[in-house]
């Protein structure tokens, strides 16, 4: 295993948020990259419900980011979120890097780094998440992953827990 500071930045912007907030536990590298809920979940052996898959969204009023935080089995039901949101568009790969400085399949709930004139996206933790003692996020990259529980998710966060998966 390659030494753990030689990983790449979001990586260790994740690694340095979490240690920042006295998370108990360090980010994981695995051995294959993981860019979809399932690849995650076939890697850590656990169900595809308990990856925390981030959701990036763009808010048509003002070009806010918008991530949902939801499990690997559910799928987002915009109409749930649009109270919250205002209505919302598709978020491409360039527009989720500026404005989380995650590339997709490595999004994570913490460490973001917007680009200049970008503020961190709006947070929202789907309550599915909560069917599980335990569940993995991304950290940073597609090959990074840390463990944690649903309320630990929304401790770090600070989001709200809102029911916003298609029923």
């Amino acid at each position: 295993m390659a030494d753990i500071d030689s990983r790449p930045e979001g990586f260790q912007r994740v690694r340095a948020a979490l240690a920042q907030r006295a998370h108990p536990h360090e980010p994981l590298w695995l051995d294959v990259a993981a860019r979809t809920a399932q690849e995650a979940a076939d890697a850590l052996g656990v169900t595809l419900g308990q990856i925390a898959k981030s959701v990036v969204f763009r808010r048509k009023a003002d070009d806010t980011a918008v991530l949902v935080i939801t499990s690997g089995d559910k799928r987002v039901d915009e109409a749930k979120l649009k109270p919250h949101t205002g209505p919302l568009g598709r978020a491409d790969a360039d527009y989720v890097k500026a404005r989380t400085g995650f590339s997709i399949g490595g999004v994570s709930p913490a460490g973001f780094a917007p680009a200049e004139g970008f503020g961190p996206p709006q947070l929202f933790v789907d309550r599915e998440l909560f069917r599980f003692d335990i569940i993995w996020a991304a950290a940073g990259h597609p090959n990074g992953v840390f463990k944690l529980t649903p309320a630990q998710l929304e401790a770090l966060t600070g989001a709200p827990v809102i029911d916003v998966v298609q029923a």
